[in-house]
Formats: structure tokens, sequence, C-alpha cells
């Protein structure tokens, strides 16, 4: 079974990947804090490039990606498809898990990084993600820190309505 993926201010009939939606569900029926409570069961997870798996460990678009199909959420796999996706929100506008975007760390015209907001309060919000720094893996992390708040990019809400 796949929800359809509504994503503010769109609708959509087919899925990312392809797949056309089977039961007509929408995305809004997930609980914010259900997401969020199955995220942070990964945290200290470690960091792993190109994976999407709890046991060898996550990038941060792997990790966003595994999270949101848990509750069968189709995302893009890779963060620079979030670039352009859905409409994106004023710092007031922020919520428990929405997508939060950041250029990348060496190339500020591309994009890097994402993660999902955990704590919202604006840009000083809290988010969980696969962090690639000297951290390396899942942990939670403060928009308003130097070396987020100079890369953020954008915010998404992809559970439009909830």
């Amino acid at each position: 079974m796949m929800f359809l993926l509504t994503l503010t201010g769109q609708s959509n009939s087919t899925l990312p990947n392809g797949e056309g939606d089977q039961d007509n569900l929408e995305v809004s029926s997930i609980s914010r804090e259900a997401l969020i409570t199955f995220a942070r069961q990964f945290l200290g997870t470690p960091y792993h490039y190109a994976s999407s798996s709890p046991t060898k460990g996550f990038d941060c678009s792997g990790f966003v990606n595994f999270v949101f199909r848990n509750f069968k959420v189709a995302l893009p796999r890779s963060s620079t498809e979030f670039k352009n996706m859905g409409r994106s929100l004023k710092p007031e506008e922020f919520k428990a898990g929405d997508v939060i975007v950041f250029k990348s760390f060496k190339n500020k015209a591309r994009i890097g990084h994402v993660g999902i907001i955990c704590e919202a309060d604006g840009m000083h919000s809290k988010f969980i993600h696969s962090s690639s720094g000297h951290k390396m893996g899942v942990v939670v992390s403060d928009l308003g820190s130097p070396n987020y708040s100079k890369r953020f990019y954008r915010c998404v809400d992809v559970l439009a309505g909830k």
C-alpha cells in the first residue's frame, strides 16, 4: 500500500518513483509526532555514504528517505532533488516532520544536506539528520548554529495539512 504524496500547493497521482497511488490515501493522515518518535530511534546510527540502511548506516538523504518510507511516503533519495520540491515555508511555519534543506558545505550553489525538523522554533528549530561532519551519524542539531544557519536553503512541508 502506498500513500498519495501531497505537497503543499500540489497534488500528484504519481509518486516520485513513478508508481501510481494504490489506495488514494492522504499523506496528511500521518502523525508528525509518530514520525519524529520513529526517527529518534536511530540516534547514534553511524554515517555511511550512499546508504539508507539502519544496520549499515545512513547518509543524510538516505535517513530522510528511510524515515518517510516507513510511513509509506515516497521522497527523493538524493538531497539535490529537494531543491525545487513543494513550497518553501517561512520560519514561523516550520513544524516537526518538515524537511529542511541545506546548501553544500563546499559549493553554496548546490544542495548538499537534508534533515527533518524535530522541534519547531523558526530559525532556532532543532532537526534530526545523518551528519557526515565530526559527529558522523544520526544526531539532533540546532538550525541556529553558525554551521547550519549560513547554509540553510529552505524548509518543505511534505505532510501538508497535519
